[in-house]
């Protein structure tokens, strides 16, 4: 891929430093010294995982983050309005314009889509640990649903906002760097990334049963139609549980923090090139 990517920056008149990240290496650390650098864009090439990453690092300066989305999923370059073809991607780096969005953040970590608790970043470590054995992707990821519903799912918590305090035992809070729009069976989506606000989303289901209408109702009708779900829109909160560790899923990457999770959104602290 990496001549590819130099003919096609070429063909724009631009040239390309390629850097190759290795296991225990700092991503946001080559980010910011690619910036010092006088580089005028840093790109991430990669899933929104890399994005994330390479983000950390550009979070409040002028250098503005480049997106070629070669990921699974691709939330952040789809909600940025990116083509997800390599070529048309390389065309918005070289031609497109830059622009400010905002970021979330918990803890002193970004994250660009959503940050999470519960369930889902319990199933994503277990759906990675049957991958690793062999297992097909989609095979693991049921297999580690049907384990996670197995034990117990739940988790008293304690929202903060200056919306008020809301006390839930829930399976699953989801805050995301403002407002998703789901559909039916269509991904999550956002209409914008400029609004400077983190939507956070509690669901309501006490027990197995009720976890698993939810879901069901979500598929079907979207969020929208989901009454079991809360939902308040704030620029900062609080979310206190009773365990001192807690499993987050940042923009689908898992990592342990401790609680109290304080979530703050930063309105235009990232640069980005857009179409």
């Amino acid at each position: 891929m990496a001549n590819r990517l130099t003919e096609l920056f070429a063909s724009h008149g631009r040239s390309i430093a390629i850097t190759h990240t290795a296991e225990g290496v700092s991503v946001p650390d080559v980010a910011r010294k690619a910036a010092a650098s006088g580089a005028p864009a840093v790109v991430a090439a990669g899933g929104d995982g890399t994005v994330n990453a390479v983000a950390s690092g550009l979070v409040g300066l002028e250098v503005p983050l480049g997106v070629l989305p070669v990921g699974t999923l691709n939330h952040f370059a789809k909600d940025l309005g990116l083509p997800l073809e390599l070529d048309k991607a390389v065309e918005v780096i070289a031609n497109g314009r830059s622009k400010t969005v905002d970021v979330g953040e918990v803890n002193g970590r970004v994250f660009l889509n959503n940050a999470s608790i519960g369930v889902y970043p319990r199933v994503v470590e277990l759906r990675e640990r049957y991958r690793e054995k062999g297992v097909a992707k989609w095979i693991a990821a049921g297999w580690a649903a049907l384990a996670v519903l197995r034990r117990r799912p739940f988790l008293g918590v304690r929202i903060e906002s200056p919306e008020g305090v809301l006390v839930r035992r829930t399976p699953f809070v989801l805050v995301g760097n403002n407002e998703y729009r789901m559909t039916g069976l269509q991904p999550a989506s956002r209409d914008s990334l400029t609004e400077g606000h983190l939507a956070v989303y509690i669901m309501k289901a006490q027990r197995r049963q009720s976890l698993i209408r939810v879901a069901w109702i979500v598929l079907r009708h979207g969020v929208e139609e989901t009454p079991e779900l809360d939902f308040i829109s704030v620029k900062v909160a609080t979310v206190e549980t009773r365990r001192r560790n807690l499993q987050v899923a940042l923009d689908g990457e898992i990592v342990t923090l401790q609680s109290p999770l304080r979530f703050k959104v930063l309105p235009g602290a990232l640069r980005a090139l857009a179409p």
